[in-house]
C-alpha cells in the first residue's frame, strides 16, 4: 500500500485548487521542508480541513483532484519547479493479474484476510513499529507513541477502514488503513512483518482492496502518489493499467 503522511507538520499561507462543487474551504500551504523521497529536493504541500458534515463529501471530490488524507486533513503536492509525484489509481474493471501478482496470491493462500473497523490495538502498534524501525528507521513515523498510532488510524473523519491479514495461528504479519469514497477505495497505509519480504505482503494488501472494490462495485482503487524516480514507489508500476492524474484529467499511464 501507499506511504505514510501522518508525521508530516503542516503549517499555514494561502491557496486554493479550482474546480471543486463544493462551498467554498480554506487552504494552506506548509512550510518547506526537505523531500523525503528524492534527495535535494524541497517539499511543500496545500492542505485543507475535513470538518462539518460534508466532509465526506468534500473528500470524495478532493481525492478525485488528487489530494490524499492524513488524520483530518487533506493534502497534495505544491512544490516549486518539481511535478515528480503523479496521482494514480487503478482502474478496477480493467485491472488484470500478471503472473507475478498470481504466484504472490498463491504464495500467500494459507493467510485469512478480515476486514474490520478502524479501531487501533496494541497488537497492530507493536508490529507497526517493527516495520517501521526496519523500512523507515530515520523516518518520524519511527518514532510514533501508541497514542500517535491511535490517532492516525482513528482521526478520521470518514468511515476508514482496516484489513488485517493474519496465519493460521492468528498472527497479525500485515494491516492495510484505507478510505471508502464514492468511486473508489483509497489507500492510506499499510505494514506488515518485515521478516516476511517473500510474500510480498504490501503487494497482497493492494490486490485485496482490489478485491474490495470489485465486491463493492466501484471503479477505482486509489494509490497515492508514484515518483518514477523513487524506488520506494516502484511496486505501484505492478498494477496494470494505471491511470495518473495531470492537468488534462485522469488518463492511462503509458508503460
Amino acid at each position: 500500500m501507499p506511504e505514510g503522511h501522518s508525521e508530516e507538520r503542516h503549517r499555514q499561507s494561502r491557496t486554493a485548487p479550482e474546480r471543486l462543487s463544493v462551498a467554498p474551504q480554506h487552504f494552506y500551504r506548509t512550510a518547506a521542508l526537505p523531500c523525503p523521497y528524492l534527495p535535494g529536493k524541497i517539499e511543500r504541500k496545500l492542505v485543507t480541513e475535513l470538518a462539518g458534515r460534508h466532509a465526506s463529501a468534500f473528500y470524495n471530490e478532493l481525492s478525485r483532484a488528487g489530494f490524499r488524507r492524513s488524520h483530518h486533513l487533506a493534502y497534495r503536492p505544491a512544490c516549486v519547479g518539481c511535478a515528480a509525484c503523479v496521482p494514480v489509481r487503478i482502474r478496477v474493471a480493467d485491472f488484470v493479474e500478471s503472473r507475478s501478482l498470481k504466484r504472490i496470491r498463491h504464495l500467500n493462500r494459507d493467510l485469512l484476510l478480515r476486514p474490520i473497523e478502524a479501531d487501533a490495538t496494541l497488537e497492530q502498534f507493536r508490529l507497526f513499529q517493527r516495520y517501521q524501525r526496519s523500512r523507515h528507521a530515520d523516518s518520524d513515523m519511527a518514532a510514533m507513541t501508541f497514542g500517535d498510532y491511535q490517532a492516525m488510524v482513528e482521526d478520521s473523519p470518514v468511515a476508514t477502514k482496516i484489513t488485517e491479514l493474519r496465519d493460521t495461528d492468528e498472527t497479525l504479519l500485515g494491516a492495510g488503513l484505507y478510505d471508502p469514497l464514492d468511486d473508489g477505495l483509497s489507500a492510506v497505509y499499510s505494514f506488515f512483518a518485515p521478516e516476511e519480504g517473500k510474500r510480498s505482503l504490501g503487494t497482497l494488501l493492494v490486490l485485496a482492496l482490489i478485491d474490495e472494490a470489485r465486491r463493492r462495485k466501484l471503479a477505482y482503487v486509489y494509490l497515492g502518489y508514484w515518483i518514477a524516480d523513487s524506488a520506494k514507489m516502484s511496486y505501484k508500476a505492478r498494477f496494470r493499467p494505471l491511470e495518473a492524474l495531470d492537468a488534462k484529467g485522469w488518463r492511462r499511464l503509458v508503460d
